[in-house]
This record gives structure tokens, sequence and C-alpha cells, in this order.
């Protein structure tokens, strides 16, 4: 039986990407431990540490108890609050974005290409670039610190996303197809229910994935725009707090942190395979 031997530059590749994988999982590990470790075991010791008893009571106080903002429900109404702002923005964006891809590349107009360059932009545009003018747009139609205007906000926003990763699939559709239904007399959106969005089950996949995570992990619009009950689970979290009395506690914080990151995780395991496929679905025409 032939032995496996590994060149040199394998162990290389090999070990640089388990630096990188240690890396990246260090954080959460120190994470999970805290989740499962007493506050004064914390407090005895230090943040890093192996648990002596597992503490499942943070995650119940995490959950329905610890105080968040003076009110004492824990983190559920927040998770709740991230859920209607992630569920509805994921599936507009990703329709709309859908729609606007099979506009700019199958049913081409004057001036498609300027659109589609347009739209695109506003991936290279930093977020704190659109404060100021998402400000504006809230202040003006009485959607400021409400769960409604975080929709209409991750939604247009994702439209630069959705966009590009539709419009790079359905460059691999013939055009002779599109041809064919408009001879048969098949409209603009027959087309797209009819034959477009039966081939579109790959990148609507990954548009779906990436929408939900990027809605679900997004701080910055939630801690600027809302306050209090309306905020979503991210930004609630950087409002846990104990009582003054009480020293921190990092257990039940770490808990709500795990709790918060439980969505995008099961996205992401149940997931991730369907992201890679979708991704490359359209790369070869």
């Amino acid at each position: 039986m032939r032995e496996r031997t590994f060149a040199p530059s394998r162990i290389l590749i090999y070990l640089v990407v388990s630096l990188i994988a240690v890396a990246w999982l260090a954080p959460l590990a120190v994470v999970v431990l805290n989740s499962l470790r007493s506050n004064e075991e914390i407090a005895q010791g230090s943040m890093i540490g192996w648990p002596q008893h597992l503490a499942w009571s943070n995650y119940a106080a995490a959950w329905s108890g610890f105080c968040v903002a003076e009110t004492c429900a824990g983190i559920r109404p927040y998770m709740l609050n991230s859920a209607i702002v992630t569920i509805p923005a994921t599936i507009f964006s990703t329709l709309l974005g859908a729609v606007a891809g099979y506009a700019v590349t199958l049913w081409r107009f004057r001036g498609d290409s300027w659109i589609y360059g347009i739209v695109t932009l506003g991936i290279f545009l930093p977020q704190q670039m659109r404060l100021l003018p998402w400000t504006i747009v809230l202040r003006d139609t009485g959607l400021m610190n409400t769960l409604t205007g975080l929709v209409v906000i991750h939604t247009i926003q994702g439209l630069s996303f959705t966009t590009l990763f539709c419009r790079n699939y359905y460059v691999a559709i013939p055009p002779e197809l599109i041809r064919a239904a408009r001879i048969d007399g098949a409209g603009f959106f027959r087309i797209f229910w009819r034959i477009i969005l039966p081939l579109s089950p790959p990148i609507l996949v990954v548009t779906v994935i990436w929408q939900f995570t990027h809605i679900w992990n997004e701080f910055l619009y939630g801690v600027t725009f809302t306050t209090g009950q309306q905020q979503p689970v991210t930004a609630a979290l950087i409002a846990l707090s104990a009582a003054v009395a009480d020293i921190p506690q990092h257990g039940v914080q770490s808990a709500a942190v795990m709790i918060a990151a439980l969505p995008t995780l099961l996205i992401y395991l149940i997931g991730g395979k369907y992201f890679v496929r979708g991704l490359t679905a359209g790369a070869v025409k």
C-alpha cells in the first residue's frame, strides 16, 4: 500500500488555515464557555476558563429575566423585533433584486447599463454616508424609531447586492429563450414568473442567506434610528446591564450573545453548502 506523503507547501497551507481557524473560533469559544459558567466562577477566576459546573440558568435568565435598558424581560422581545425586521426585508429585497437583475440582463432597454451601475454603486458607499439621508427620509415619513423604518432601510439597502447577484446569474440564461417567449406574446412579468423565477432557486438561496445574515447582524441603523423597546437584538445587546449594586453578569451576557447569534448560525449550518452552489451555478455559461 502506497504511503501518503505531504509536500512542505501542503503542510504550510494546512498550518496557515489552522491558525486562521483558531483565530476566528477563539472568541466564539470564550463566549460559549463563559455562557456556561456562573458569575461567581468568572469573578473568582478569569474570563478565560473551563466551566466547573454547567450554568444553564444563564440562558433562561438571558432569554426572559435579564435587564435590558431598565426593562427586565430578557432579550426575547428584541429577538422578535429582529425577526419582524429581518424576514420581510429579506423577502422584499430578494424579490425586487431578482426583478431588477432580470430587467437589466434579459429585458434590455436604453440606459439599462447606467441604471445597473447606479444601483450597484450602493455597495461601495460606506454606511456612515447614508445616515443623514435616511434620517431625513424617516423623519419626513414618520417612520423614525419604528420597525417599519428599519424594514424600508434594509430593503432598499439590500437591492445593490441582490441585483448584483441576480444579474450575474441571469447572464447565463440564453437570450433566445426570452425572445421566443416574447414572440409567443408573453410580457415582462409573465416571462419573469413563468420562466425566470423557476430557474432562479440557486441564486435566490444565495440572496436569502446573504440578506438574512446581514440584516440580522446589522447594528448601526438599529442603534441610530431606534430606541427602547423598538431596538433589534444587536442594538439591545449593548444596553445589557445588571442592577447597580450587582457585579457584572458576564455569564448571562455571554448567554444572551449566543442566543442572539443562534439564527444566523443555524442559517449557516443549514444553508452553507447551498450558498456556495448558488454562487457558482451561474459562473459557467
